[in-house]
Parts: C-alpha cells; sequence; structure tokens
C-alpha cells in the first residue's frame, strides 16, 4: 500500500460532499461484512440517531474488567492480525473519499476537542494524527502489543504503526462521519456506528480497544474514592482528563453478554 493511497483532497466547501462520501463508503463497507458474516446489514445513519442510555455502573464494571486483566490473554494473536488487516482496509477507504492522513508534528493534541476534529477534516480534508509514540499507555508497557507494530506504510516522513491507523479510520468513521463527541457519551455512540464496520466475530475485540480503554480513563478504580464513587469537576480529588494517565494497552476480549448490555444502552430500533 503506497501512501494508503490518499492522494486527492477537496477544495473548501466541499465538507458536505466529502461526508456524504464518507459516508457512502462507510455503509458499503458495513454490508459487505454484513453478507460476509450472513447477518442483516445495518444503516449507519440509523444507529447514529438511536438515543443512548448511559449506565455509569456498566462503565464501572467494563473499567474493573480493564482494570483486572493481565497485560495478554491467550488466543487473541489471529484476532488482532484480523483486526490489523481490516484496519488496513477501511484506511485505504479514507483515501477513496479524499482524506489526506498527516502525523501530527505540532505541540499537544492536533485538535481542542472533537468540534474542531469533525469541522476541520469537513472543510480541508486533511487529517491529523496524534501518533502512538507521543502519547499511549505506560512507557514501555505495552511495547510488543500487536497494534503497535509498524506497518511498513510512511507518511509525511513517519513510519505508522497499526495503532495510528486505527486511530485514523476511528476518527473519520467513528466521529468525523456523525460528529460524534470525545466524552463517553460521543465515544460510546462512535463505537456502536464503527462497530457495524468490523465482522461480527471482532466485535469483542474492538469494544476492548475502544470501549474497554474509554471506561478505564473515565471511570477507572484509579479514580475513584475509597468508597468506589467518582470525584465531579470541582470536587476534591477530581483529576481532569488531560492530566490522567492513558491506559495500558491489553490483549483481552470482552464476553458477549457484556456487549449485548452495551447495545441494550441504545433503545431505539436499528
Amino acid at each position: 500500500m503506497a501512501g494508503g493511497g490518499l492522494t486527492t483532497r477537496p477544495t473548501s466547501g466541499d465538507d458536505h460532499r466529502l461526508t456524504v462520501r464518507i459516508g457512502e463508503l462507510a455503509q458499503a463497507h458495513a454490508d459487505r461484512a454484513a453478507a460476509r458474516a450472513g447477518v442483516p446489514a445495518v444503516r449507519l445513519d440509523r444507529l447514529a440517531a438511536e438515543p443512548l442510555r448511559l449506565d455509569e455502573d456498566f462503565c464501572r464494571e467494563v473499567a474493573d474488567r480493564y482494570d483486572a486483566a493481565p497485560m495478554v490473554t491467550a488466543g487473541t494473536d489471529r484476532g488482532y492480525t484480523r483486526l490489523a488487516a481490516e484496519n488496513l482496509r477501511q484506511f485505504r477507504l479514507i483515501g477513496e473519499a479524499g482524506i489526506r492522513v498527516l502525523p501530527w508534528a505540532g505541540p499537544g493534541q492536533p485538535y481542542r476537542d472533537s468540534r474542531e476534529l469533525v469541522a476541520r477534516v469537513r472543510s480541508t480534508g486533511l487529517l491529523h494524527v496524534f501518533l502512538t509514540r507521543h502519547g499511549h499507555g505506560p512507557a514501555g508497557a505495552d511495547g510488543d502489543h500487536p497494534l503497535r507494530a509498524p506497518v511498513g506504510v510512511r507518511v509525511g516522513g513517519e513510519e505508522l504503526l497499526h495503532n495510528d491507523i486505527f486511530r485514523a479510520v476511528h476518527d473519520v468513521f467513528g466521529h468525523v462521519l456523525f460528529g460524534n463527541t470525545f466524552g463517553p457519551r460521543g465515544e460510546f455512540r462512535a463505537t456502536r456506528c464503527h462497530l457495524a464496520m468490523y465482522p461480527p466475530d471482532l466485535h469483542p475485540l474492538v469494544f476492548a480497544e475502544l470501549v474497554g480503554q474509554l471506561c478505564w480513563f473515565f471511570h477507572g478504580p484509579h479514580l475513584r474514592r475509597p468508597d468506589g464513587t467518582l470525584p465531579r469537576r470541582g470536587e476534591p480529588g477530581y483529576v481532569p482528563p488531560p492530566r490522567r494517565p492513558y491506559p495500558p494497552q491489553k490483549r483481552l476480549v470482552y464476553d458477549r453478554r457484556t456487549l449485548d448490555r452495551f447495545a441494550a444502552l441504545f433503545t431505539s430500533p436499528c
């Protein structure tokens, strides 16, 4: 894959056209994934419109499962190999949509918030990716994770890791497409939509990479008081997100019951 096929860039004013094109490619990819698995196809725009009941008890349980899991769960190697290949297919779709991806070379994060991410990508056709090596998990704790391996593709003078590819496709198909935010609600919605683009047997692993890490970051036991409650903004003990550690990137999958409970948080029919 030479540069991931990311060669064209829409001009100013083409943001609606770009969003439509992303949606068309994402829906076609989701339809193919459903057909291969022999399951009914779903409309991504309907998933994006579903009401969400955010259950903090569920978030804590997911966070505790992530926290207690070993760094490596046996039997996950093949799943991660397939996930890496699937992310590369979705990365090529980004190029087909006319989006360029470049590593972020500036200080801090490339976007102040999700609103800026969505607006800038839609208006410019350029996505900056915050590289994994600049911030992801405790230093040296998870360097042998399959998604930390190099892809063999250099973009903007940087060799991308599989985790960088995953970040890029999730930013586009999880956030830019439907405008989902970076907080727990927006990330739950982003995962709900993005999961439909993956084969169903990869969902437990993708859930761990997205929702498992998210719940640890926002609801993990390291953030709680001794009585188990979570300090709110302005209360003693509250740690603002910029000062929180990234979760260690573990190789684990969640059971089907947890995924069913996640789906049940979205209460309207697909």
